[in-house]
């Protein structure tokens, strides 16, 4: 390789580091501002009852509706940016859950912008309108986005678990841990929406495992991961150790450097 390739090699290399910094930057940007919530309840009257959702804050003229919805549309915004500059390559390929990450943050975006008209958790009026397609266009652009949301990154987690299932790499068990939360999550936010009860409780599983999968999509490595193998593992990958020397014994009247009798 003569020096100018080496000088263009290195120095895409240096600029492939900086993007995937700047990346993983944003991503934790995007995060911080996705989980917004966890302010609530340090905010005295902000959420009046548990058995409604964080999004429902977010309604028209509900306390600090529009910061909430702007925490939203910024996190959308960051997320989208990292997930970009990341790109899909990891592992020697292309991963197939990139697009559902990036079709998640693209779903966010559209609910940041377009909020619900009442709190559909915190009111049964609301609901009954719901029901009866009788509220604004933009609140059941809201709900829909938020059904887009929740299944990409469901699809995303899956697709991921299967593409690391074989890896015995952290990053394989974050994908796989992702999906056993997700499995325990959604039976318990079936019985929310059946009895109109706990949603508080249920939707932070939900943000968390979103919020790690992002995160994890963004910071895995480039390259194949290493597995992590076990000190015994690690101990027989030695193989035997230097011989030991025999000690030395002093020579004898009679012999040469070769071991050999004189004559």
């Amino acid at each position: 390789m003569t020096l100018p390739s080496r000088v263009v090699v290195a120095q895409r290399w240096r600029e492939g580091v900086a993007r995937r910094n700047a990346a993983r930057v944003l991503a934790v940007g995007g995060v911080a501002a996705y989980n917004w919530w966890v302010v609530v309840p340090f905010v005295p009257g902000l959420m009046p009852s548990m058995n409604g959702f964080f999004s429902d804050l977010e309604a028209t003229g509900r306390p600090h509706a529009a910061l909430m919805a702007e925490a939203d549309l910024a996190a959308a915004l960051l997320m989208l940016a990292a997930l970009l500059l990341r790109g899909p390559v990891a592992g020697g390929g292309t991963r197939r859950e990139w697009k559902w990450v990036v079709a998640f943050a693209g779903a966010g975006l559209l609910g940041g912008h377009y909020s619900y008209a009442c709190s559909e958790g915190l009111s049964a009026t609301c609901r009954q309108l719901e029901w009866q397609l009788q509220l604004p266009t933009h609140h059941y652009i809201h709900m829909l986005s938020g059904i887009a949301e929740f299944g990409a990154l469901t699809t995303a987690a899956v697709l991921a678990m299967h593409r690391t299932h074989h890896d015995a790499s952290r990053i394989a068990r974050v994908y796989s841990g992702l999906v056993g939360v997700l499995a325990v999550g959604y039976p318990l936010l079936g019985l929310v929406y059946l009895t109109d009860r706990l949603g508080t409780l249920v939707e932070p599983v939900f943000l968390v495992a979103f919020s790690a999968m992002v995160l994890a999509e963004v910071f895995e490595p480039i390259g194949r991961p290493a597995a992590v193998s076990s000190w015994a593992e690690r101990v027989a990958a030695r193989g035997p150790g230097p011989a030991t020397p025999e000690p030395l014994r002093p020579r004898v009247a009679g012999e040469v450097a070769g071991g050999s009798d004189l004559a």
